[in-house]
Order: structure tokens, then C-alpha cells, then sequence
């Protein structure tokens, strides 16, 4: 395959478009990980909408400290620093919603760039046939309650082939360039990705997760699949997932073993581990 072009602070921002995310740009050749670079520049008062970048993570993570794949020049590490609340929204929904609404808007942003739709697994997992593209961490700040900073990071597996993957990932990891076979320009995917985030953080802030909501739902393959959440070390939860409220909580339906007894109420996942359960 041809190799990947680099990231280029010209190339980005020769098509961004975007008001506030992106104003403050930070490459980087190599970091331990874009979360950590950011939240250190958010408490030392760095703007809202700082995007830190790299082409490499040394250390990056995912949810739950897991490892995040990072290999150099071909996807995409971003992290991306929020200030405050939205109007009418309580801490918690704001916090809740914040990763649900980027998984949607990094969803777009690859619809428009690359032609490639992306499926969300509840709250911020991004899906090709059934396995991971990508992911969202976010990780707040909250020394001054009613304005906190929110590092929102990234990880997008963009122009990785098959056969760089390590072995144990190959079967439940992918990437835009193995669904389309066509290399796509992280430059301009980055660019589209941040202005994806703003418009969507604006309606969020301005008008609440009611259109937002629709959104996610139907792009969201968690809904009526049957799925084993992962509430704590000796706690599992086997359900239906059934519905996604207004606060972004996962509702999902106990199975039973005897149907006769009728239907269990639902339960309500706010936080944990989600696995798509095959049939």
C-alpha cells in the first residue's frame, strides 16, 4: 500500500473549519499519551478548545486503563480540552452526554470523509462490521464544579492495514482502510472531526440531547441486541439493551429464566464494561 501523508499543522487547518476547537493547535511526533499532554495544558490554563495531536502514543489507553493500539502515522491520537457546562444541564448529564455526543460526531465526520458509516456501541465505541474502529476516553476535571474541564480524547483506526494489527487484536479490531481499501487523509478528516464536535457540543450546550439523542439511536447497534454488561469485578448484568433516555443511560432487560413469570423491569447502566453478546 502507499504510505500514509503525515499530519502537517498547514494541511489541518488549511481546511478547518471550525471556530474554537482547533484555534490552539499542538503536534506532536511522539507522546506518552494526548489525554495526559492535555489535561496537564487544561490545568495550567490552557483554552477551551485546545486540540493536542500526536502521530504516536507511547502509552496510550483506552477505557479502564487498557492499552490503546498507537502505531506512528497512520491513524489518528487526538485530545481535545471543553470548559464548562451547558445551559440547563446538570454536571452529570453534561458529563454523561459529552462522550455519546463525540462517538456521533466522529461518526459523521468519517461519513463525510471517507464514505464510510460507522456504527456506535453504547456509550462511545465506533464499530465496523461488529468490530472496533475507534474509541472515546474522557476524563473531567472538577476542581470548580460549575465549570469543568472535560479532556475528550480520540483514537481512530484510519489507514492501519490488516497485518499491522498484533495478533490477539485482529479479530475484534479494524480501520477505515480495511473497510474501503482506499488510504484516507487524516489531515482532513482531523479538520471535519473538530468541526463535527463543535456544532454538535454547541446543540448540546444551547438545545439539550433531544436531536442528538435520535441521532446516536440510529447509529447506536446496542439497542435491542442482547448484551452482558460488565458492572464490577463479580458483577455481570445479561439483558436485551432496550432503550437510551434523555440522560444518555443504557436501559436494558434482565433475562429470566422462566418467561412465564413475565417481563423484568429495567435496569438502568449508567456506567460499565458492554459486550455485544453473538447469536
Amino acid at each position: 500500500m502507499s504510505s500514509s501523508s503525515p499530519l502537517t499543522l498547514d494541511d489541518i487547518r488549511s481546511t478547518l473549519a471550525s471556530k474554537r476547537l482547533g484555534r490552539h493547535l499542538h503536534l506532536h511526533h511522539s507522546l506518552a499519551s494526548t489525554n495526559s499532554e492535555a489535561m496537564m495544558l487544561a490545568q495550567n490554563g490552557a483554552e477551551d478548545g485546545t486540540v493536542v495531536v500526536a502521530e504516536s502514543q507511547s502509552a496510550g489507553r483506552g477505557r479502564h486503563a487498557r492499552t490503546w493500539f498507537s502505531p506512528p502515522g497512520l491513524n489518528l491520537y487526538c485530545s481535545i480540552i471543553v470548559r464548562g457546562l451547558g445551559r440547563g444541564l446538570s454536571l452529570a448529564d453534561w458529563l454523561s452526554w459529552v462522550p455519546l455526543t463525540t462517538a456521533l460526531a466522529v461518526a459523521e465526520a468519517v461519513q463525510e470523509t471517507a464514505a464510510t458509516s460507522l456504527a456506535l456501541k453504547w456509550p462511545n465505541d465506533l464499530l465496523l462490521d461488529e468490530r472496533k474502529a475507534g474509541g472515546i476516553l474522557c476524563e473531567s476535571s472538577l476542581a470548580i464544579p460549575d465549570s469543568p474541564i472535560v479532556v475528550i480524547g480520540i483514537g481512530l483506526n484510519v489507514n492501519v492495514p490488516r497485518e499491522s494489527f498484533p495478533d490477539e487484536l485482529r479479530p475484534i479490531a479494524t480501520s477505515l482502510f480495511e473497510s474501503s481499501h482506499r488510504l484516507v487523509d487524516r489531515n482532513r478528516l482531523l479538520a471535519r472531526l473538530l468541526l463535527e464536535l463543535e456544532q454538535s457540543l454547541d446543540e448540546l450546550r444551547d438545545h439539550g440531547s433531544s436531536r442528538l439523542l435520535q441521532a446516536y439511536q440510529r447509529r447506536c447497534t446496542t439497542l435491542g441486541r442482547q448484551v452482558r454488561v460488565v458492572l464490577g469485578t463479580n458483577e455481570e448484568l445479561l439483558g436485551t439493551a432496550v432503550a437510551i433516555t434523555a440522560d444518555g443511560t443504557l436501559q436494558v432487560r434482565p433475562s429470566t429464566e422462566n418467561s412465564g413469570t413475565g417481563k423484568a423491569p429495567l435496569i438502568d447502566i449508567r456506567a460499565g464494561d458492554v459486550i455485544h453478546v453473538r447469536n
